[in-house]
């Protein structure tokens, strides 16, 4: 992935940031920005982004604060940082924070474009889209809405059970270990808490709970939700 990729640029000089938008735009690129942290946050809640060229110096909360919190909630959109600061001191403190490459102001734009093409050319890359519903026998279950239907009628699920479905329907026909499904849902109690949830759950979407078609053991693996 290179050219074409969309770019997200983010940093308080309104100067610079039109700058570069203007530049990575003339290169192929497709650029959002954003004047803050703040900003940013929100076009990453509405767009998936391929890389962020990020300023560590905005007002408000700074560049490598915004990136250890957007990592510590497993964001994995790389980063390019972008400071004033160029000691190598701060540039341990950058790449430590979880950014993927930094690079000490003034620079050339060029040099800039390469890093950002190298960066890009590292990432790996974007996991398919998660279904928006997903039918396995005659059930449907709608992600967005967190609704399970059986031929067009509502089932009834807990809170817990729906929290679990949703896990286990975001990656049909692949194992999710316990420790995953308890840690992607909203399930408390420990992993005996997924045992317990995969056991009230079997007999409203399995004819013979005991030999389950869909919500399947996989030994040594976790769960899986089998789909037709």
């Amino acid at each position: 992935m290179s050219e074409g990729a969309h770019l997200l640029v983010v940093g308080d000089d309104t100067r610079t940031r039109d700058l570069l938008r203007r530049f990575l735009a003339e290169r192929g690129y497709r650029v959002a920005t954003a004047a803050d942290a703040k900003e940013a946050q929100a076009q990453l809640d509405a767009v998936a982004f391929d890389l962020i060229v990020l300023d560590v110096m905005m007002p408000g909360e700074d560049g490598m604060s915004f990136v250890k919190r957007m990592r510590a909630a497993q964001g994995q959109t790389p980063v390019v940082l972008l400071t004033a600061r160029g000691e190598t001191a701060d540039r341990i403190a950058g790449l430590a924070s979880g950014a993927d490459d930094y690079l000490p102001k003034p620079f050339e734009p060029e040099e800039l474009l390469l890093r950002v093409r190298n960066v890009l050319r590292r990432a790996p890359p974007p996991a398919p889209p998660a279904p928006k519903a997903v039918v396995f026998g005659p059930f449907k279950f709608d992600l967005a809405r967190d609704e399970l239907t059986r031929g067009g009628d509502p089932v009834r699920l807990t809170t817990a059970e729906t929290s679990l479905l949703e896990v286990l329907a975001a990656t049909p026909n692949v194992p999710v270990s316990r420790e995953d499904l308890l840690r992607r849902s909203r399930l408390t109690g420990g992993e005996r808490a997924v045992d317990v949830t995969v056991t009230r759950l079997r007999p409203k979407i399995e004819d013979d709970p005991r030999n389950p078609r869909h919500l399947q053991t996989v030994r040594g693996a976790g769960y899986v939700l089998r789909v037709d």
